[in-house]
């Protein structure tokens, strides 16, 4: 027990330190974990791990972790106006993909219709921990952003439906007809658990006093799996439940809101850890060479052929429903940005764990295809957005606000960060323009801390608290993010802060 807690941790200490090398570099940390699994595997220190049925069941309840963790850090405010563009991608985009790859691969590379519709299926979703992990650092356009993060949440339980159903034992094939009749029920149930949870957990968190802060995060934590298991109990996407309940719990005013965020964004990083290093382990290198084509060949037809197709169709009907739209720079991001990731590898345990024939080629397959085009993609993103000019180079980056509750005052303190290119630089406090029961009673620069005048000028990289009534709260934080975009003039310039 203590060697395999030394070296479990020692794993964990390099999955860390190496995510500042993933950073540096623009790789999603993701790869770096599946290099640590392979060393650890058959191929390196000689650790035996084949059994797809216990992968499976791990690697779901890692995703759900990570996706309640997407759910609860994702900020509706940001994200809402690309929403319904990004649901279209996630369910008719991923059906298309799903098709479109299928049929490709079926005859580029020979296979039956059920293992190329399975290779279409667990590749038609984005993975939102790589998508979130690169993304995130890229100062795109808020819609565009808001896009591409709420598809990647959204399109992983249409995919897993999809090869659930495709998994089953029962021959011949499922038709189409039968995989959207079932995903369409699979999808409602775990919408309406979603909306049941969600609401009522924030109602019972608001109201049971807990003795300690540290309860929350767990509370909330296992709400997310409430939602999770009640939908799949009840045959409904647990994926979906999860994501829609979290987005709920993450932007309510709950006790310790902060704190449960905190604890969730560690949990999710531990649970990328081990999954990713437990999915190296299950790989078997030997093997992988004799999938390589077959890899690469799908890979290609992957993001030239349906990714491109299925993107352009969600935004035409986008479009003609009048949901939303992009622009052809904007449109081509969206075709190459869509980064695969876990969800893909853990999706082919599934029918490994089934016994369907091929299954054990098509992980192989599929790992490769994660790996390679991950490389590929990943670090070219940062220079495609901006070859597209899809970024937002000229506003300030989003200013950083937390929030600690004061019970007793019925009030909050916000913590703002100053980020370069802010036009908060120069403007005086009093010309914050905040409310008359706004305060700024400190100001941090250059790690040294002082109580401000009406006069002082904030600067970049400052650090100031300003303590507000809850109430108030959201018109202080669109005020200073107006003034964070225009400067103090903000309001002649019609800048809200939304």
């Amino acid at each position: 027990m203590n060697v395999w807690l030394l070296l479990s941790a020692t794993v964990v200490i390099a999955a860390i330190a190496s995510v500042r090398i993933a950073y540096r570099t623009g790789l999603p940390s993701l790869l770096i974990y599946l290099a640590l699994g392979i060393l650890l595997g058959e191929a390196g220190l000689g650790i035996q791990f084949d059994n797809a049925e216990l992968a499976q069941q791990l690697g779901l309840i890692a995703l759900t972790v990570i996706l309640a963790e997407g759910g609860l850090t994702t900020d509706w405010n940001r994200v809402r106006d690309g929403v319904p563009l990004a649901l279209i991608l996630a369910t008719l985009g991923v059906v298309v993909s799903f098709i479109v790859h299928g049929v490709a691969v079926h005859y580029l590379l020979g296979f039956d219709w059920r293992m190329s519709l399975l290779v279409g299926g667990v590749i038609a979703s984005t993975d939102a921990a790589a998508v979130f992990s690169v993304l995130r650092r890229l100062p795109l356009k808020p819609k565009l952003g808001g896009i591409l993060e709420a598809e990647s949440g959204f399109n992983d339980p249409p995919a897993v439906i999809v090869v659930m159903l495709l998994s089953q034992a029962a021959d011949p094939t499922p038709s189409i007809g039968e995989l959207l009749l079932g995903g369409l029920y699979q999808l409602g149930v775990g919408t309406i658990v979603a909306f049941v949870v969600g609401p009522l957990g924030v109602q019972a968190l608001r109201r049971v006093a807990l003795p300690a802060s540290g309860l929350y995060p767990i509370a909330v934590l296992a709400l997310a799996f409430i939602a999770y298991s009640g939908a799949a109990l009840l045959g409904g996407s647990g994926f979906l439940a999860v994501y829609i309940a979290s987005i709920i719990l993450g932007n309510a005013r709950l006790p310790h809101r902060t704190a449960t965020r905190g604890f969730a964004e560690g949990a999710a990083w531990l649970a990328q850890i081990g999954l990713f290093v437990m999915l190296g382990l299950l790989a078997s290198p030997s093997e992988l060479p004799d999938a390589l084509v077959p890899a690469f060949i799908a890979g290609l037809a992957l993001i030239l052929i349906a990714r491109p197709i299925s993107v352009v169709v969600s935004v035409l009907v986008a479009r003609l429903t009048r949901l939303g739209s992009v622009t052809l720079p904007e449109l081509v991001f969206l075709s190459w940005a869509g980064l695969r990731g876990a969800v893909p590898i853990v999706l082919t345990t599934i029918p490994w764990a089934a016994g369907v024939p091929g299954a054990q080629e098509l992980f192989d397959i599929i790992f490769i295809i994660v790996v390679v085009f991950t490389l590929l993609q990943g670090p070219t993103l940062p220079f495609a957005a901006k070859l597209l000019k899809v970024t937002a180079e000229d506003e300030a980056r989003e200013v950083t606000i937390e929030a600690a509750p004061l019970e007793e005052l019925k009030a909050d303190v916000l913590q703002v960060r100053i980020p370069p290119g802010s036009q908060l630089q120069g403007v005086e406090i009093f010309e914050l323009r905040l409310p008359p029961d706004a305060r700024v009673p400190l100001v941090v620069r250059d790690g040294s801390p002082f109580v401000p005048s009406p006069s002082d000028r904030l600067q970049v990289g400052d650090q100031f608290l300003v303590i507000i009534p809850a109430a108030h709260r959201e018109q202080v934080e669109r005020r200073l993010r107006a003034v964070s975009r225009r400067g103090k003039l903000a309001a002649w310039y019609g800048e809200r802060g939304d």
